[in-house]
């Protein structure tokens, strides 16, 4: 009978606890910074291969102002369905809250009327006005990458070629070192690429990935530049 009155009394002190614990206080009325956020934006990962909307609104909830997301946002990015108002300006941030009004995302102000929230277990967030979203160049996708690529140094030199599969493999997609590769560049160990955050990644076995940059449809450079600049040309 003490240990169940001991657990009565453990359960009364947790029930109040969670009682005395502050609710979230009522927004105030929108100031003129507030009102520049509200309209539809554009909600997407840095990729900009999960792409959804958002529309701010006016109208008031228990910890801050309405948000609404298209339905496949969800799907996307599964922390939106917790999500139940947003704030702004505090601390010139931008938040979006849960219920008990905690930062579920802090969106700090970029350029071109865009915001950014590098977020832990999802990555860098955005959120772009239609305008900004529209100036984006679509981010390319690896059936437009893949096919057979030749590596050549500032002189013009061809080093190797490798074939870009669309198809996936480990972390990537498939690699495929041709014959007549330059031995430095085999013992290497390539055999996955991926793209990330719009750049091409070959990943090697053996040393660090090599991370190229667009510079149009046929040609990738090597970063960082160099005077003997390394491309990935299309064949």
């Amino acid at each position: 009978m003490k240990s169940l009155g001991r657990l009565i009394g453990v359960v009364a002190l947790a029930a109040g606890a969670a009682a005395a614990q502050p609710a979230p206080e009522p927004p105030g009325p929108l100031n003129d910074s507030a009102k520049g956020v509200l309209g539809i934006w554009e909600f997407s990962n840095a990729a900009r291969d999960k792409i959804c909307t958002a529309v701010f609104k006016s109208d008031t909830t228990a910890v801050g102002y309405k948000v609404e997301f298209d339905p496949n946002c969800a799907s996307l990015f599964p922390l939106v369905a917790d999500v139940a108002g947003w704030k702004y300006p505090e601390h010139d941030l931008l938040y979006l809250l849960n219920a008990q009004g905690k930062a579920l995302v802090e969106f700090s102000e970029a350029e071109n009327n865009s915001f950014e929230a590098p977020t832990p277990g999802v990555g860098v967030l955005f959120l772009k006005s239609p305008s900004a979203a529209a100036a984006e160049p679509a981010a390319k996708t690896p059936q437009q990458v893949a096919g057979d690529w030749t590596l050549k140094r500032g002189n013009g030199a061809a080093v190797c070629q490798f074939t870009l599969a669309a198809a996936a493999a480990g972390d990537g997609n498939a690699l495929t070192v041709r014959p007549g590769c330059d031995a430095g560049i085999v013992q290497l160990g390539f055999t996955q690429w991926q793209l990330d955050r719009g750049e091409l990644v070959l990943l090697p076995a053996r040393g660090n990935p090599w991370r190229f940059e667009s510079i149009d449809d046929k040609s990738w450079a090597l970063l960082p530049e160099s005077a003997d600049q390394t491309m990935l040309v299309r064949q």
